[in-house]
């Protein structure tokens, strides 16, 4: 078993890692245009379940990977409202 978690641990950074650039550049250029509000929802409300899934079955990779990414989703929605042109 593992192996396994070095494997979930892997896909987490990996997965978490493409994902941070986004959040950057975003609170960087305060552009917000190209970011879909449903999108980033329905995002969020999933990565927080993955989180809660993690949490259930006790796998560290899923938590870490998740828990970071509710987080950054959650910045991205902060973001979209905060920096949308009216």
């Amino acid at each position: 078993m593992i192996n396994v978690e070095i494997i979930g641990f892997a896909a987490a950074i990996l997965t978490t890692s493409a994902f941070l650039p986004q959040v950057y550049q975003t609170w960087k250029t305060k552009d917000v245009s190209g970011l879909s509000l449903p999108m980033l929802s329905l995002f969020f409300i999933g990565v927080a379940l993955w989180f809660v899934y993690g949490v259930c079955k006790e796998s560290l990779s899923l938590i870490f990977a998740n828990g970071i990414t509710v987080i950054s989703s959650l910045l991205l929605i902060y973001f979209k409202l905060k920096y949308v042109k009216k």
